[in-house]
């Protein structure tokens, strides 16, 4: 094999471990293909040019790869092309005091089989109940409060 040729691997290698990196995070085809690729040309750099000319290509591919890393990291030009996506909503932990308390009453919104939707005083929360299964529109009763849902009766 040529050195053209095992300098062109080394550089598909590079290029494939900074996608790796940079753009497709995990272990996927690129990153897999980039080892591969490096490992190939340093392997064929010993076997076709020799003991001294592979040990230059081994030190080259790490030198190169190592500085392209850091040059790509810190200068941000691989921002543009990063996945990089925040997440801006949030989830409501528990049911705001006094906004539903034990004894109300309310009504199904949907069937409850034991879990479903369920409005008291005005507000439709998730609601559980505690004798199985309860019909829509049925009248219910709040018996406990949990942290984000409710348990309730029906209303004989």
């Amino acid at each position: 094999m040529s050195l053209t040729a095992i300098i062109l691997l080394v550089l598909l290698g590079i290029v494939l471990l900074i996608v790796e990196f940079l753009i497709v995070p995990g272990v996927t085809v690129a990153g897999i293909g980039g080892l591969l690729s490096i490992i190939t040309a340093i392997f064929y750099g010993y076997h076709s040019l020799g003991t001294t000319e592979g040990n230059y290509i081994l030190l080259g591919t790490i030198v190169l790869t190592v500085s392209l890393l850091l040059f790509a990291l810190k200068s941000g030009t691989w921002k543009v092309a990063m996945l990089n996506k925040n997440i801006d909503s949030h989830v409501d932990y528990g049911l705001e005091s006094h906004e539903i308390n034990i004894g109300d009453k309310g009504e199904a919104m949907t069937r409850l089989n034991p879990i479903g939707k369920v409005m008291v005083n005005g507000k439709v929360v998730e609601g559980k109940s505690l004798s199985g299964y309860i019909k829509e529109k049925t009248k219910v009763e709040v018996v406990k409060i949990e942290s984000t849902n409710i348990l309730v009766k029906p209303i004989n």
